[in-house]
């Protein structure tokens, strides 16, 4: 059961262990900022090799106890020995937010079918994964969870040549809506948070000249989502505030998807 806490607004997250899956940058480190604000312990997992620097700067910051693991979400091994740092120097998982991500734009009738893969095994299957692993340690704690994943509007929506990150995204949607009915009764809520176009590398890869003036154009707040906006999305749905709800995807998109 996913258990009643009086509402204080504080989103506090003192004595809690984050891990934040790409969190050496973009969206990610943005939210283990956000998360040391409000008290935890961070864990920076990523695949790049910045992951300490990163973990480094942010206990410095916020006067928290940070740690940084490279971590590939595509293997097995390295997500259990994630999960096995992180529970042998902080004790316990008790925050996963699961942002780890590859977008290569082709229209669908010239993609290659590898590049499909490519995002499947990336965006949706490990982040399963990742998630599946936290969630089992969780369950072993007895202490319930939060664990929230960054999907996209591109899971609900089209969008030109996103075919292989859209088929990702929606996989992953569906995954956290299983996930959630499954693990409620372990008192862990499972949700998604789902952007418009960010101003991260990946956003400026993805939206250039012409194209990014037209899509800014179709978004009634005429501009693209800064990373602690989205951020402060997965707070919410990291703390006690948002107990009561799970197996949701919160749009974060200016309005884009309102027509």
């Amino acid at each position: 059961m996913i258990g009643y806490k009086k509402v204080t607004g504080d989103m506090d997250l003192s004595g809690r262990t984050a891990i934040v899956v790409g969190g050496a940058g973009g969206i990610g480190e943005a939210t283990a900022r956000m998360y040391a604000h409000k008290g935890a312990k961070i864990v920076i997992a990523d695949c790049k090799d910045t992951c300490g620097e990163v973990a480094d700067a942010i206990a410095e910051e916020y006067g928290v106890q940070a740690i940084g693991i490279k971590t590939d979400v595509t293997c097995q091994e390295s997500v259990d020995a994630l999960v096995d740092e992180t529970v042998r120097t902080f004790g316990e998982i008790n925050i996963l937010a699961a942002m780890p991500g590859v977008v290569d734009l082709y229209r669908a009738a010239d993609i290659d079918i590898a590049n499909i893969e490519k995002h499947i095994a990336v965006n949706a299957v490990g982040v399963f994964r990742v998630a599946q692993a936290c969630a089992n340690q969780m369950i072993r704690q007895g202490k319930g969870g939060k664990i929230v994943c960054v999907t996209s509007q591109a899971d609900f929506i089209a969008i030109n040549k996103h075919v292989g990150y859209t088929m990702s995204k929606a996989a992953l949607v569906g995954m956290i809506k299983v996930c959630a009915l499954e693990w409620a009764e372990y008192g862990i809520n499972v949700n998604g948070v789902a952007p418009t176009v960010v101003n991260t590398y990946m956003g400026e890869k993805a939206w250039q000249g012409k194209v990014k003036t037209d899509m800014i154009d179709r978004i009634p707040a005429h501009r693209f989502a800064e990373t602690d906006e989205i951020a402060a999305a997965v707070l919410f749905l990291s703390s006690d505030e948002s107990n009561m709800i799970t197996g949701e995807d919160l749009v974060v998109d200016g309005g884009f998807t309102i027509y």
